[in-house]
């Protein structure tokens, strides 16, 4: 029998990520309830949202899905992201009026999240938690931070998401010149500023070096003055999909990034490590939130420190047959534990576990 889903979005949900890894589960068919049409095998019903402002980011906006109570409930699941997301709450009461079972996907990794405890986010966490079927929890850090605030084991279970082996797969020859890749959005908590102060002292060991970001945000002015300066070794090479991230990984012989937490996030895991490691690439990253749960040794987790990145940096570019020996590694790593299909097919388990309680 054919399971049928329900996702409703939250207002700015970047896409290919958590509908698309649900769409591909099998014998799901999944409905999405969300702004833009999403990517995949999906019914798209088109919504529209009450927002008084603009403030926070994803699961944290302050906005209302419009159209979800008016749905018939033709649906087994209703499901979306985050326990503390205004939507989780709107989904607990339809899926109790409806009698349908609620999904809620989570990566959040901080039982002292500060938005548990705001109005309204308050009321919209106290009714995902007495009446969620299933906590998906993406990271195991997900699921500790969970059981901390008081949901059993019975309601939780971890998958780990997993990425298109064939899309983000090793260049044909390893990359020999000293090329850093910074693939990620231009926002403070990403760390493109402490990454160029870095990549700064690197060039002074390393002068042959660049550094190739990837990416658009509110710091994109700092990247261009940066790559304005020929002496720099900075290139800014925009934005781009799926396909433009697997190029620019391919062509770079490390992936660099620097995280930092901020009131209400903290690094959960790390999607862009993980591109990174499929395309056979060592990583290097300040330690931030659970981003250890991805980026393992040999790699290198730093502080957040410009002099400490550097070093870490320097080590791999210096030397052409460790930044072989860890990237190999970790293609391995990746084909072991986060192939895309195998990771949705266990998903689907643990929906099933639950429908079979």
């Amino acid at each position: 029998m054919t399971r049928r889903l329900l996702w409703v979005s939250l207002a700015d949900q970047r896409q290919r990520r958590e509908l698309f890894w649900l769409s591909l589960m099998p014998g799901t068919k999944v409905a999405a309830l969300a702004a833009e049409r999403p990517h995949g095998d999906i019914l798209w019903l088109p919504a529209s949202y009450r927002r008084p402002v603009r403030r926070f980011v994803e699961a944290g906006e302050l906005a209302w899905v419009r159209e979800l109570d008016g749905l018939a409930p033709a649906y087994d699941w209703c499901a979306s992201l985050e326990l503390c997301s205004l939507v989780t709450g709107q989904v607990a009461g339809y899926a109790g009026r409806n009698g349908v079972r609620q999904a809620v996907l989570a990566w959040e990794n901080d039982p002292l999240q500060p938005l548990y405890r705001l109005p309204p986010y308050r009321a919209a966490v106290r009714r995902a938690l007495e009446s969620a079927d299933l906590f998906l929890c993406l990271v195991q850090s997900a699921a500790d931070h969970l059981r901390v605030i008081g949901v059993g084991d019975e309601r939780i279970r971890v998958v780990y998401p997993g990425t298109d082996l064939q899309l983000f797969a090793p260049a044909p020859r390893q990359v020999l010149d000293p090329v850093v890749a910074f693939v990620s959005p231009l926002i403070p908590n990403k760390g493109i500023d402490r990454v160029l102060q870095a990549f700064a002292l690197v060039r002074r060991q390393v002068p042959e070096a660049r550094l190739r970001v990837l990416g658009g945000g509110p710091l994109e002015p700092l990247v261009r003055r940066a790559a304005a300066d020929p002496r720099s070794g900075v290139e800014h090479l925009g934005s781009g999909d799926p396909g433009r991230v697997a190029e620019v990984l391919r062509a770079a012989a490390v992936f660099a990034t620097a995280p930092r937490s901020t009131w209400k996030w903290t690094e959960q895991f790390g999607l862009a490590y993980l591109e990174a490691m499929a395309c056979g690439l060592p990583v290097v990253t300040t330690v931030c939130g659970s981003n250890g749960e991805i980026v393992v040794p040999p790699n290198e987790r730093v502080v957040d420190h410009p002099e400490a990145l550097a070093a870490a940096l320097v080590g791999f570019l210096a030397d052409p047959a460790r930044r072989a020996s860890v990237g190999a590694g970790n293609r391995r790593y990746v084909e072991e534990r986060h192939e895309l299909s195998a990771q949705c097919r266990r998903m689907g388990e643990a929906f099933a576990e639950i429908e079979s309680a």
